[in-house]
């Protein structure tokens, strides 16, 4: 019970989190900002047959398969509780025997928030554990958004969208001017999500 209310707790404090970060961001300098843009350039999206997948592999030496697949289950789940999500969130698959589980969210990711600017767009992916004996790979998938939903909702592949080719100036020294923040966010976001499941395994 005690881990699955710090993994609650864990979840409830993402958006939060998230927003400090982006406010630190707005005030920095021009000269600060393109230092931090520069992680969002060149190879930042990596595609994967066509396809864009975000992948990483956290190490927990001395966790078993069934161990791992216990705490991922648990934590992906207060995912879906979180207050960004929206009520579709959900774990779609869970394969105990495979050490497999996946998610299904849908959230809000928010661009600008002040006083009669709300810019924000519906963001849609799939997290996916495979648990093996000391590691876990995790990979963010199937990501797409709906925009503009007030007017004249647009719907974007990250494929179509967020890549180099397109979340980037033609120059490719820049984010674009729409798609660009795209791409900052659904990185800064992927971040996010290894990073604090990465701590959380490793406790």
């Amino acid at each position: 019970m005690k881990q699955i209310i710090t993994a609650i707790t864990l979840a409830l404090t993402m958006t939060a989190n998230v927003q400090a970060q982006d406010n630190t961001w707005e005030q920095t300098t021009p000269s600060e900002k393109a230092a931090i843009d520069a992680k969002y350039l060149v190879g930042a999206v990596p595609e994967k047959d066509g396809r864009v997948v975000f992948e990483t592999t956290i190490k927990v030496p001395g966790k078993s398969r069934a161990q791992l697949f216990d705490e991922m289950q648990k934590l992906m789940t207060a995912m879906t509780k979180a207050p960004e999500q929206l009520e579709n969130s959900n774990i779609s698959t869970t394969e105990p025997e495979n050490g497999l589980v996946v998610g299904a969210y849908q959230e809000w990711l928010v661009f600008k928030n002040k006083p009669l600017i709300l810019d924000r767009t519906r963001l849609y992916y799939n997290l996916v554990a495979e648990c093996n004996d000391g590691e876990v790979h995790l990979s963010m998938n199937r990501i797409f958004y709906i925009y503009d939903e007030e007017r004249t909702p647009l719907t974007y592949k990250a494929e179509e969208w967020i890549t180099d080719r397109y979340g980037l100036n033609k120059k490719q020294n820049k984010l674009a001017r729409v798609s660009g923040k795209f791409r900052k966010k659904t990185i800064d976001r992927k971040d996010y999500l290894f990073s604090t499941i990465e701590k959380q395994l490793k406790k």
